[in-house]
């Protein structure tokens, strides 16, 4: 894998993750919608979002194309699907924390995440770290550990938060498609039970859409493109990097969110919440330097003299 290409998959990711980071602020200003609702809608608009950024980019032949290379490449169209579930539960269920005040555990759950990619890239593609690198994922593990214990429960949002986005991350490195084209087919999946939900609230007159606000309808037609954008650079980093740099790269998001929460949100932060966060950050920042080409050069020049018994 090219430097050029490993550069341009970490700054197409990062700030995926970036602008995941930011994201609650604009659910919280729909928390006087049911979560189910913001979802179903979310499906809705990325998909009319992302027909659009198909037409402009003019790709709507590779889009038909590939549309119809499912029907040889039954793995493909599986991945697909199974995609498509991951995302949406991880969408609903982190809506659903945000505006229920549960923040700081989803905040946990992208913590935890990271881990789930770096083991899945370890199980599943045999990468492999260096001991600089095992050092600093034990320091991101000893974080995470101090913050689930100091939770005072088991974080069953956080958990099932990490293990959904880490599946998903693992299921977009298996589908080989473009990234605006494979963000197009997984909101097309679920688009039919989102418009079916929609419908039966506007039967039983139990919808924000339309019923509320022109400023509530505004954010539901945006929430399209506040999730589309951040998937986009996701989906164009997620090939270009290991799973292990994704699966660093990934505490972005959640320390933007939990600094949110409690700067902006008023949530209570610990000394052991410090603590958490000062493995954690140490971890990212012993990461990074194994990274770079001198650490790599000095790395590889020891073990060379170790095998010639220097």
């Amino acid at each position: 894998m090219k430097n050029n290409e490993v550069q341009m998959g970490a700054l197409y990711a990062g700030f995926a993750y970036f602008l995941w980071g930011i994201l609650p602020i604009y659910w919280k200003y729909l928390n006087h919608v049911n979560a189910d609702e913001i979802l179903a809608n979310r499906v809705i608009w990325s998909l009319f979002f992302m027909l659009f950024i198909l037409l402009a980019t003019k790709k709507r032949h590779s889009f038909i194309t590939t549309l119809k290379g499912f029907r040889t490449n039954r793995k493909q169209l599986y991945a697909l699907v199974i995609a498509s579930l991951l995302i949406s539960t991880n969408w609903f269920l982190y809506i659903w924390a945000v505006n229920t005040d549960q923040m700081i555990e989803a905040s946990l759950g992208y913590y935890i995440n990271p881990l789930v990619s770096v083991l899945l890239g370890m199980i599943v593609f045999k990468e492999k770290l260096s001991p600089a690198q095992y050092v600093s994922f034990g320091l991101a593990f000893a974080g995470v550990m101090i913050l689930t214990l100091s939770y005072g429960r088991f974080p069953w949002i956080a958990f099932v938060l990490a293990l959904s986005f880490g599946l998903y991350s693992l299921t977009k490195k298996l589908i080989k498609v473009d990234s605006a084209i494979g963000l197009t087919l997984e909101t097309l999946v679920v688009t039919p039970i989102a418009f079916l939900y929609m419908i039966s609230l506007f039967i039983n007159e139990k919808q924000a859409f339309l019923n509320v606000s022109a400023s509530t309808d505004l954010l539901l037609i945006g929430a399209g493109a506040a999730t589309a954008i951040p998937l986009l650079y996701f989906a164009k980093g997620a090939q270009k990097i290991p799973m292990s740099m994704l699966g660093f790269l990934q505490y972005i998001a959640p320390t933007i969110t939990l600094i949110l929460g409690v700067f902006m949100y008023h949530e209570h932060f610990t000394k052991l919440h410090l603590l958490s966060f000062m493995c954690i950050w140490l971890a990212l920042t012993i990461y990074s330097i194994s990274r770079t080409k001198l650490f790599i050069h000095l790395e590889t020049k020891w073990k060379r003299g170790r095998d010639v018994g220097i």
